[in-house]
Order: C-alpha cells, then sequence, then structure tokens
C-alpha cells in the first residue's frame, strides 16, 4: 500500500479494519529499522524538505482545514476544540518553523549518556537509542500532526498517526508535505504514516492487537481519548489525563507582575492543557481584588470560595468538583489559602500533576513552592501557559507527561528514545 496517498477504507469492516492496521504496522517496523540507522544528514534533510513543503503548499493545507471546521462547526464542535482545529497562515507558519527548530536540535540517536570503566578494564557506555515505532493518537489539532511526524523522525522511530475525524482533511494535508520531505531524502515513506480511515474499531484494534509492531502509545486529547487508550493499550502509554494548573499569588507578590501572569495564564488561550483552571490567593497579599476584578472585566467567569465571593458581586459560588475541573474555557475557580503550604495541600489534593505556578518576590517562599509541589512542570514568576516543549528549546513537542515513567513533562526528541549499554573489551572473562 502507498503510505504517502493511502486509499479511504470502508467503515463498518472488522476484517478490512484488521487488514488495514496489520500492513501499516509491518510497514512501519520494517521503516523503524531504516531510520534507526538514518544518519543526522539523512533525517535533517527530509525535515527541510518537509517545512518547505509546508509553505509551498499553504492555500492547499488552509483550504483542506476550511473544510474541516464548517463540517465541525455544523456538528456542534466545542468552542475549546474549534481554536485546536483552525489553522490561518500564522499557524501554517509555526508548523514549518518548529520543523525547522528540530533540525535545529543535536540528534539524540548515537549519543552516549554515561561511561565508566571497570576495574577489570571493561569499558561501559549507556547510549541512546530509538523506541521503534510510536502510535499517536490525538484529536483536533492538526498541527500535531507536523510536530509527531517530525520528532518521531528526529529520533529514528517510524510513527502511525491517527488523528480526529475532525481534522481528517488537514491530517492528510500535512502528512502530504512530511511524505514529500521523506522522499526527498530517501527515507521511506512508511515512515511516517497516517491511520486513512475514521471508524473508531481502528484505534481499538491499534490499542490492542499491534503489540508485535508498536512500542508505544501517545494519546493527545481530552479526557474521554486519554481514559479509553489508558484502558485498552497493551503496549506502555505516555500521556496525562487533566491540565487542572493553578497559579498561586503569594503575598509577597509584586501586583502588576501577579495581574498580567494570571491573565495569561487563564486567558491567552483557554483551550490548551497550560492554561491555569484555578487561581490561589494568600489571605495575607493584596492581590485578590485587583487581579479578579481584570478576570471578571475580560470575560472570565470566576467560582469563587465564600472569602473572594466578599470582594465582588459578580463572583460566583465555587462547589467542590470546581476544584478539580479543567475548564479549557474562560473559567477559573478561585480560593484564598494561608500561606505557601496550604496552596501546597490544596494543589497535592486537587491537582492533574500538570503545571503549577507561583508569583512572589520572595525567593525563600519561590523554592519552597518549587520543591514541594510535585508536578510535570513547576514555575516562578512566569505563565503556566509556557509549558510547551516548543518554549522549553525542545523545538516540539507532542504532550505532556504528567507519568513518572518514561517520560515526565514536555515529550521531546530525548523523551522519545531508550537506551542501550555498549560495553567494549579487550578479552575479560568472568570468573567462575
Amino acid at each position: 500500500m502507498n503510505a504517502s496517498s493511502p486509499r479511504p477504507q470502508p467503515e463498518g469492516d472488522a476484517a478490512a479494519i484488521a487488514e488495514l492496521m496489520q500492513n501499516l504496522g509491518r510497514a512501519a517496523k520494517n521503516a523503524a529499522k531504516t531510520l534507526a540507522q538514518a544518519n543526522a544528514d539523512a533525517k535533517n534533510v527530509a525535515l527541510r524538505a518537509a517545512a518547505a513543503a509546508i509553505r509551498e503548499r499553504r492555500d492547499e493545507l488552509l483550504a483542506a482545514n476550511r473544510a474541516d471546521v464548517e463540517q465541525a462547526t455544523q456538528r456542534g464542535i466545542s468552542a475549546s476544540l474549534r481554536d485546536r482545529l483552525i489553522l490561518n497562515e500564522q499557524r501554517v507558519e509555526a508548523m514549518a518553523r518548529g520543523i525547522e527548530d528540530i533540525v535545529a536540535l543535536p540528534d539524540p540517536i548515537g549519543s552516549v549518556i554515561a561511561s565508566w570503566t571497570r576495574p577489570n578494564g571493561l569499558k561501559i557506555e549507556r547510549v541512546r537509542v530509538p523506541l521503534g515505532v510510536v502510535g499517536i493518537i490525538y484529536e483536533s489539532r492538526p498541527n500535531v500532526t507536523a510536530d509527531a511526524g517530525a520528532l518521531c523522525l528526529k529520533s529514528g522511530n517510524a510513527v502511525i498517526l491517527r488523528g480526529g475525524s475532525e481534522s481528517s482533511r488537514s491530517t492528510a494535508a500535512i502528512h502530504a508535505c512530511l511524505v514529500a520531505g521523506l522522499r526527498a531524502a530517501g527515507l521511506p515513506d512508511a515512515a511516517i504514516q497516517i491511520v486513512p480511515t475514521t471508524d473508531r474499531a481502528a484505534v481499538g484494534y491499534m490499542l490492542s492487537s499491534m503489540t508485535q509492531y508498536i512500542n508505544v502509545v501517545v494519546p493527545r486529547g481530552g479526557r474521554s481519548l486519554v481514559e479509553r487508550v489508558q484502558a485498552e493499550a497493551r503496549v506502555p502509554v505516555i500521556g496525562h489525563l487533566d491540565g487542572n494548573c493553578h497559579v498561586y499569588v503569594d503575598r509577597e507578590a509584586d501586583l502588576a507582575m501577579a495581574h498580567e501572569v494570571v491573565l495569561n495564564a487563564k486567558l491567552r488561550r483557554t483551550g490548551v492543557c497550560g492554561a491555569a483552571e484555578t487561581v490561589l490567593f494568600d489571605r495575607g497579599g493584596n492581590a485578590a481584588a485587583p487581579v479578579l476584578k481584570a478576570l471578571l472585566d475580560a470575560g472570565c467567569e470566576v467560582r469563587g470560595d465564600e472569602t473572594l465571593q466578599r470582594l465582588d458581586s459578580r463572583i460566583v459560588p465555587a462547589a467542590e468538583a470546581d476544584w478539580s475541573t479543567e475548564y479549557l474555557d474562560a473559567i477559573i475557580a478561585a480560593k484564598a489559602v494561608d500561606g505557601v503550604d496550604e496552596a501546597i495541600a490544596h494543589i497535592a489534593r486537587y491537582g492533574s500533576a500538570h503545571t503549577e505556578a507561583i508569583v512572589t518576590a520572595n525567593q525563600a517562599t519561590a523554592e519552597r513552592f518549587l520543591g514541594g509541589v510535585d508536578s510535570a512542570i513547576v514555575l516562578h514568576n512566569a505563565s503556566t501557559q509556557f509549558a510547551d516543549g516548543g518554549e522549553f528549546g525542545m523545538g516540539a513537542e507532542i504532550g505532556i507527561s504528567t507519568d513518572k515513567f518514561h517520560a515526565r513533562g514536555p515529550v521531546g526528541v530525548e523523551q522519545l528514545t531508550s537506551y542501550k549499554y555498549v560495553v567494549r573489551g579487550s578479552g575479560q572473562i568472568r570468573p567462575g
């Protein structure tokens, strides 16, 4: 089968789905063997050509995306998912630049993580190697196609991409650009494949019946998708359920900074997993009233505890469920706490171990928060919206992992590798 232009498959035919997925798996596994030996120059040639193709085919990408958005709007897609789905000239250019940023990263494959020599003269190295075949299942965001394909290629992995039905045209158009890059470098088309059917049975088959081909699955989407992947997958999963992110405004916070950080953390883009969903205010400070007023004036609904409700009549009462809700909308929960330790305790109880920030001028308080909060990303005097692999200098990412095994935080090139031990001797044998 031609991986660059897969024919749409009939839906509802279990045998056809099984055959399709087996073909994708075999092709990916064969491609992974080639990629594991590909040099950095070949991979970078492919990535540069893919970025160029995205720019050259910008009008085609935007036309495909408009068709996706129109259909999704007719089906009543939520505002947050619609925002993730939309492409414009700036986002297309950002995709191309993101791929070029990945080109600029060091090639991780073959790099020596650690080395040492044993008393018997054995020289031991821990060396990065690809994972093999990565399966990525995602919703709405067509840019994930470019990010995931480029990151997997750079890290020497073949990838099978399954985007959501709402972005199928956009995904296919972007995938064609990636395949053009592979061909320019003489690398196999099957290094980056998409599942060419919207049948949900393909996802189930991918999770449960492809263990001989797929080494790890990465879900990127809403809670229902991630829960399904974690429940059904028979291979390791890298992912997170929720981005219930917090900003704690300390009593020693600079007021202007608190205003800017909280508003950006919540409202820059409400539909991303790094958007703040709860703001905590130290009772000993005076930032709560002006910051909450600014949020309300900006059109954000505030659900506050009894203390904060007294500050503005527009603040509605918070229910217990609000402290653990990922709104992905212009809604934020707000609570007054007695200092940094109560803030840490609140985050430990209700948070999702994703991203948390503290705003304070007191370095000791900041260090207590950074050390005491057990989340994948913790920030001092910066917006939670920096929870992004590109902003971390990783070129791009295929998600934020809240796991502690195998990867945590932004999943970029290095996080898509494993390692092996290379041992060099001079005739040593182990004594009995």
